[in-house]
């Protein structure tokens, strides 16, 4: 049976949905020898893609692994990043098995990220439907005022879209630092700290500590471990949960 490109490659652990059409409009997937375009369809087995030069080998029912790392700050998790010191996958490396982080972070901030090879969950708990609750700890500067409070709570209009909180209170305030507990259901591109700048503050540090129904916990910055079936079973069940 013949699939699309981006849901194959997906679903043999290459890389999520959304990061395999990326890599059809750049121009870096060619199936059975030719350039490949969005809405190609291809059938395991028979037909021979190539990403960026190298074949992707192809298995029936390939093993799926989830992990969550606390990615520390300087490292990125766009895999196709050629100017990157370091990526989150390099950090993974002697698990020996091709993972892809389940959303983003961007460089400067740290935290959870889920990594697997399962792209069907992948897609689900980063489509923008499902409204999945991330926590986030951030620290702010200068001091937040109770006006800049109310406004972030309340939401601010960025150039890309009306951005609010699910939720946000402050956990501690120093002379010249705000720390905050922020809950977020999208995940536009530094969404948070656009936020801040927006109201007149500038992130000094941000934080994930859950996503959906997965905590950080105390796993180590630069560190990882499995997830357990309990944990695999709750993202299972919020990826396809209806909003």
């Amino acid at each position: 049976m013949k699939e699309r490109i981006q849901k194959v490659l997906s679903a043999q652990g290459y890389c999520s949905r959304r990061a395999a059409e990326e890599l059809i409009r750049q121009g870096k997937v060619f199936l059975n020898g030719r350039r490949a375009i969005l809405g190609d369809t291809m059938e395991v087995g028979r037909d021979v893609i190539h990403v960026e030069g190298s074949r992707v080998r192809m298995e029936k029912r390939p093993e799926k692994y989830y992990y969550i790392l606390n990615k520390p700050r300087g490292v990125v998790t766009t895999m196709g990043d050629e100017h990157a010191k370091k990526t989150v996958v390099e950090l993974m490396e002697d698990i020996g098995v091709r993972l892809f982080p389940v959303g983003r972070l961007d460089k400067d901030s740290e935290g959870l990220l889920i990594m697997t090879n399962d792209g069907a969950l992948a897609n689900n708990l980063t489509h923008p439907s499902k409204g999945i609750a991330k926590v986030y700890r951030v620290s702010v500067s200068p001091k937040a005022s109770e006006r800049q409070i109310t406004e972030l709570a309340g939401g601010v209009q960025l150039e890309d879209g009306f951005a609010r909180p699910a939720s946000l209170r402050v956990t501690s305030d120093d002379s010249d630092k705000t720390v905050m507990e922020m809950v977020m259901r999208e995940g536009r591109n530094r969404e948070i700290r656009r936020m801040c700048e927006a109201v007149g503050l500038t992130v000094t540090r941000l934080k994930r500590t859950s996503y959906g129904p997965v905590k950080l916990g105390n796993l180590p910055a630069g560190q990882y471990r499995e997830l357990t079936k309990q944990e695999i079973s709750a993202l299972r069940a919020v990826g396809t949960a209806r909003k």
